[in-house]
């Protein structure tokens, strides 16, 4: 079949590979039908992970069901289904709390694992014509039939569910101020979500105009941080910062000058977030950066602002989005007209073109707010 090759740093080729099979008799085959690259894709295409070549990405996926393990009971040939990007087995003590992003079974001495993705087990990703979907009946959550809502029900593979996860990690409820920093897939869908639970206004901090654009389309204030100081903006038109601020950039975060400085969305997120509280960090941040510009960044330590938090008593939660808990929830919201987060794609390219699609989403083209590859 045909996949997406990580190559080496800025190099990926569309290649011919293995077809997945039946391991485990709680396996099934889909054929894929929507894949997504993901922001944090770009982390391993730009070489700013430990990924080694020859890995398939893609943990973004969706598709029909082909093949079926002996033992699945619920999942059947002909399902339409959308996968986590984390792999769980549904029973482990992690699982069983909710907290399916820490799998303590799918990726032995380590908690979580993904398709596609390094240091999240042997799993090959579904940017690919076919992939192999372990412990089925856990792992894919049913569709209706037909290609209705393809491209919403694809965003909640990844980027909706975290979104709302980082909402729920920063505790937005009804009525209060949110900033998110970032304006990529994920800290728009954090900004769609926090609109969905009521938050009176939202902020949404970037540099890049078309996303900031998307931003302000779906009711949120956009802040140009090369415009200014964002914390100041977005102090001055709040009483004293918002209740709750949103990570959603990571550790490759830049200056308006456009130097790298990893714990810049940290502490300004520090400093916008009004005394007592909260922040929710789904911005990916590793224990290995290759390309970190500092000895200790390249090692995952941060010099972030401690006494500044621990002075306004704030609070943070952190990690990746346990996707399982609000997948269901977010199908029914889009299945009943109340959500539409095919709103962030704006790109829908065939499986061949991936190398060019990455190139430009890389580049945070005109259009390329996020991108949908079509096997």
């Amino acid at each position: 079949m045909k996949a997406v090759v990580y190559r080496g740093p800025n190099e990926i080729q569309v290649e011919q590979v293995e077809d997945p099979r039946i391991e485990q008799p709680t396996d099934v085959v889909i054929r894929v039908t929507t894949t997504a690259i993901c922001g944090s894709d770009l982390h391993m295409y730009e070489g700013r992970t430990v990924a080694e070549p020859g890995i398939v990405f893609g943990h973004e996926n969706m598709g029909i069901v082909e093949e079926v393990g002996s033992g699945v009971a619920t999942v059947k040939k002909g399902d339409r289904v959308v996968l986590p990007f984390n792999i769980a087995c549904g029973f482990c003590r992690n699982c069983l709390a909710g907290k399916t992003g820490f799998c303590l079974t799918v990726n032995p001495g380590f908690a979580g694992g993904a398709y596609g993705y390094v240091g999240m087990g042997p799993y090959k990703g579904g940017q690919a014509e076919y992939l192999r979907v372990p412990f089925a009946d856990f792992n894919c959550l049913q569709l209706p039939r037909g290609d209705e809502h393809e491209d919403d029900f694809a965003m909640l593979a990844d980027i909706f569910p975290t979104g709302y996860h980082s909402t729920e990690l920063a505790g937005v409820s009804p009525g209060d101020t949110v900033a998110v920093y970032g304006a990529g897939p994920v800290g728009l869908m954090a900004a769609y979500s926090s609109v969905l639970k009521g938050a009176s206004k939202v902020f949404v901090v970037d540099r890049v105009p078309n996303r900031l654009r998307v931003a302000s389309e779906i009711g949120a204030t956009p802040i140009d941080f090369t415009k200014g100081n964002a914390p100041e903006q977005i102090i001055d038109q709040t009483d004293g910062g918002v209740d709750r601020g949103i990570d959603a950039v990571g550790y490759q975060a830049t200056v308006p000058e456009g130097e790298e400085q990893p714990a810049v969305v940290l502490n300004d997120l520090i400093e916008t977030v009004r005394p007592t509280g909260s922040l929710g960090v789904v911005g990916l941040y590793l224990p290995k950066d290759p390309g970190g510009p500092t000895e200790d960044a390249r090692n995952g330590r941060l010099l972030i602002n401690i006494g500044r938090f621990f002075e306004k008593g704030l609070r943070m939660g952190t990690g990746q989005a346990n996707v399982k808990s609000y997948n269901r929830q977010l199908r029914d919201l889009i299945i009943a007209g109340r959500a539409e987060p095919s709103f962030v794609v704006s790109q829908r390219r065939p499986l061949d073109e991936a190398a060019d699609a990455y190139a430009r989403f890389d580049r945070r083209e005109e259009g390329y707010t996020k991108v949908v590859l079509k096997p």
